[in-house]
């Protein structure tokens, strides 16, 4: 495997294989340095496609061995290994680690500096957290979930942006660098108890903050930024295809509203009661040409209108081809490290298989 660089070169962690929030994590990780040793299941006949959710992408620039975590030579493999780790990160539900004997309180007396990530759903503690679920299950007791879609009809089935990858394992990372600090400051580890339904409900700090002060509305479609404001929501074109139009500040949706040619409407942008008729003229306009004519159209202008893309059409983007936001490997396009840094900035690597005698010896 080539040598990880990056700013997390030099921190070492043990990934449990496992699906949703966990994968992405780690190639999150692994793509700024850190070196990850995903331990996944032996391969088996009987292995399904939730065995290897993540594919080539979610489980890129990380080795790979194979650890049957229910027979005990194997756990005593990991266990070599956790010690010498900084960090390890798991996503089973509550007690499943230490009924496997390979729990925190055994980790942690072996090795005192390590960072013990737990990624689940409804955490390691309350009345739900042995009880399964999945990222929609997360948002709907978050008021996340109510807040999106149209009144009087059931929220829309989101992707798993919000509460796997946003509430989960942007959280979940953000714990875990936090105690690799404070280990590196103090010598002493801890357990970081990643929860969705935790980080979803901090996701939501802008409108928690917004409703007592009447700026938000418990109702979904009533709001700025849910698909009510005229000025903030997606319209049908000529096509068929969809743009987005994001002129929340008054010198953007002027330029919004001269380039649809309605500029001697004089639309009071703030006065809710005009929004239906508002809204009325700017769906008539954005139909009479195609998404990619009024793409053109407001490209130099501030007007933030822009095209709804599919993923196929996204990496051929010019902005996104710029800034190299997509990278080809073996002719499939994948995101690139993401955040950039301007010394020690992100790469990807080629995934690798190796044992774990091969890994003691190059950790210790």
């Amino acid at each position: 495997m080539t040598k990880l660089s990056g700013p997390l070169a030099g921190i070492r962690i043990v990934e449990i294989d496992a699906i949703g929030p966990v994968p992405l994590a780690a190639m999150l990780l692994a793509d700024m340095g850190a070196e990850i040793i995903r331990v996944a299941r032996p391969p088996s006949a009987g292995a399904g496609d939730w065995d290897d959710v993540g594919g080539d992408i979610l489980h890129r620039s990380r080795t790979v061995i194979h650890l049957d975590l229910k027979r005990d030579e194997d756990r005593a493999q990991l266990l070599d290994l956790i010690d010498l780790a900084d960090g390890l990160i798991e996503g089973y539900r509550p007690g499943v680690m230490e009924r496997l004997g390979i729990g925190p309180d055994i980790c942690l007396a072996r090795n005192p500096r390590l960072v013990f990530g737990r990624m689940t759903g409804w955490g390691q503690s309350g009345p739900l957290a042995m009880r399964a679920g999945h990222d929609i299950n997360y948002l709907s007791i978050t008021g996340a979930l109510h807040a999106m879609g149209k009144q009087g009809a059931p929220p829309p089935v989101p992707l798993n942006l919000v509460g796997d990858y946003g509430g989960g394992a942007m959280f979940l990372i953000f714990g875990l660098l936090s105690a690799l600090l404070s280990a590196q400051r103090t010598g002493q580890g801890q357990v970081v108890d990643a929860c969705i339904t935790d980080g979803v409900a901090s996701l939501m700090s802008l409108f928690y903050a917004w409703q007592p002060k009447g700026l938000w509305t418990d109702a979904p479609a009533s709001n700025l930024l849910d698909g009510a404001a005229p000025f903030y929501r997606c319209y049908t074109c000529a096509d068929g295809r969809h743009v987005a139009v994001g002129c929340l500040e008054p010198k953007f949706f002027a330029q919004m509203v001269e380039g649809l040619g309605l500029s001697d409407r004089r639309y009071d942008q703030n006065d809710r009661a005009g929004w239906p008729a508002m809204q009325a003229d700017f769906t008539a306009a954005f139909a009479t040409q195609t998404r990619d004519a009024w793409a053109d159209h407001f490209a130099q202008t501030d007007a933030c209108v822009t095209p709804v893309l599919a993923m196929a059409e996204a990496p051929g983007h010019p902005h996104n081809q710029a800034r190299g936001t997509f990278v080809q490997r073996e002719g499939i396009p994948q995101p690139a490290p993401a955040p950039r840094l301007d010394r020690t900035t992100g790469a990807i690597t080629e995934p690798a298989s190796a044992d774990v005698a091969d890994i003691l010896r190059r950790w210790s």
